[in-house]
């Protein structure tokens, strides 16, 4: 059996997976104004990713016998600076998604939940992934310049991704 505090964690990690998806969805409109069909594409498809990532934690609880409570989703920020700051965002962001996986996964250690260890242990290779793959658009964007040709190339790159895809560029 989970405990309370193992359950309620989960099910704010819920919450924090579904803003993720939010928050990707509302970089999607802002790249899709600016007809960076690419980036727009991308970040469409890691919102998809992040929803597939809720409901992998939703299935976990209903599997063990625990109840999901449903939280409610902040809203995303809309505007953006630069196509640069919005991957900049995206690599904020998942950074802090990695550190609220670890806390899920040294309370499931605290507690001695095995089966939470090893479910969490498929989300901390996932996280070294999704922060990889976003950095890579992050350096490449630093390096070669995001605007001009260097924008266009990326964005052709990135519209490129295939759904399931991790490596992102």
């Amino acid at each position: 059996m989970i405990s309370d505090a193992l359950r309620d964690e989960i099910n704010a990690q819920i919450k924090y997976e579904l803003y993720s998806a939010y928050m990707y969805l509302a970089m999607s409109a802002w790249c899709s104004d600016r007809n960076l069909d690419g980036f727009a594409r991308w970040m469409r498809l890691q919102a998809q990713e992040e929803v597939a990532h809720a409901m992998r934690f939703y299935e976990y609880l209903l599997e063990r016998g625990a109840r999901v409570e449903l939280q409610a989703i902040d809203e995303p920020p809309k505007d953006f600076a630069a196509p640069l700051a919005v991957m900049e965002k995206s690599l904020e962001h998942e950074k802090f998604v990695s550190s609220r996986i670890h806390g899920l996964y040294e309370l499931a250690q605290k507690e001695g939940d095995y089966p939470a260890q090893v479910m969490l242990q498929w989300f901390i290779t996932e996280q070294v992934e999704e922060e990889n793959s976003i950095g890579t658009i992050v350096d490449r964007m630093k390096m070669f310049g995001s605007e001009g040709p260097a924008l266009m190339i990326l964005d052709s790159q990135l519209g490129a991704r295939s759904p399931g895809a991790e490596d992102g560029a």
